[in-house]
C-alpha cells in the first residue's frame, strides 16, 4: 500500500520528518527566507508536495500576508494538511493531484520540500518546467530532497547514515531500517551534479546549494 494512502501512516507524518530529516525545522526557516529575500508582503506561493501541511505551516505563521496554493497527488495527505493549518487554511488553496492541476499563477515563489525524489528523472524535469512555467520572472523556488554524491558504495552509506539520524532521534531501529530499505529499492535518487542540471534544464538560474544533511540537499534557483 502507498504509505500517503494509509490512513495509520498518514496520522503519524507529522511525527516522522524531523526525526529523520536533519534540521527539518531549520529547512523550513531558510526556505521561508530565502523566499522572502524576492517576495513581497503579499506574495502568492505555490507550495509542490503540500500533504500534510508542515511547511505550509511554517510559512503562513512566519509570514501573515503569505496565500498559498498547495499541491499534493494524495487526499488524505491533503485532508491532514488541512487538519494541520487550522485557521491558516483561509489563506490557503489545496489541489489534489501533480504539478499539472496547479493554479497558472503567475507565483511570487514556489517550493518543493522532500517530494522530488519520489519522481523518475523525466517525470521530474516535466514538473520542474511547469513550476517555472508559473513563476514570475526572477522569482525563488527552494527545492530539497534525497540526494547522494556518486561513487563506489556512497549511496549505500549516505542512506545508512540516515537511518542511524533517524535511531538517535527516536526512531525504532526496525523501522529505520525499512525506510532505508525501502529508500534504497524504490526511490529514485539522483546525484547533486544531476539535481542542478535538470534545474538548468527547466529554465532556472542563480542556482545555490543552500542545505546539506547527510543525505538531503537543498537549493534555492530563480525563474
Amino acid at each position: 500500500m502507498n504509505p500517503f494512502s494509509d490512513p495509520q501512516a498518514v496520522a503519524r507524518y507529522a511525527d516522522n520528518p524531523p526525526r529523520m530529516v536533519p534540521g527539518f525545522a531549520g529547512l523550513h526557516r531558510m526556505a521561508m527566507i530565502l523566499l522572502a529575500e524576492r517576495a513581497l508582503e503579499d506574495a502568492r506561493i505555490l507550495v509542490l508536495g503540500a500533504g500534510g501541511g508542515l511547511e505550509l505551516k511554517a510559512f503562513a505563521e512566519a509570514q501573515p500576508h503569505w496565500s498559498f496554493d498547495g499541491v499534493d497527488p494524495s487526499a488524505e495527505m491533503l485532508s491532514l494538511a488541512q487538519r494541520t493549518l487550522g485557521d491558516l487554511s483561509a489563506r490557503t488553496r489545496l489541489h489534489q493531484g501533480l504539478i499539472d492541476v496547479a493554479p497558472e499563477g503567475p507565483f511570487d515563489a514556489a517550493t518543493c520540500i522532500l517530494t522530488l525524489h519520489f519522481i523518475e528523472r523525466r517525470e521530474r524535469l516535466h514538473t520542474l518546467r511547469e513550476v517555472r512555467r508559473r513563476l514570475k520572472p526572477g522569482a525563488p523556488f527552494v527545492v530539497a530532497h534525497f540526494s547522494v554524491p556518486k561513487g563506489d558504495g556512497a549511496r549505500d552509506l549516505w542512506l545508512s547514515r540516515y537511518a542511524a539520524f533517524a535511531i538517535a532521534s527516536g526512531i525504532e531501529p526496525s523501522q529505520a531500517e525499512n525506510a532505508r530499505a525501502g529508500i534504497a529499492e524504490r526511490l529514485p535518487i539522483l546525484t547533486p551534479e544531476e539535481d542542478e542540471q535538470l534545474l538548468r534544464e527547466a529554465g532556472f538560474d542563480g542556482i545555490s546549494l543552500f542545505y546539506v544533511g547527510f543525505a538531503f540537499r537543498g537549493w534555492v534557483a530563480y525563474a
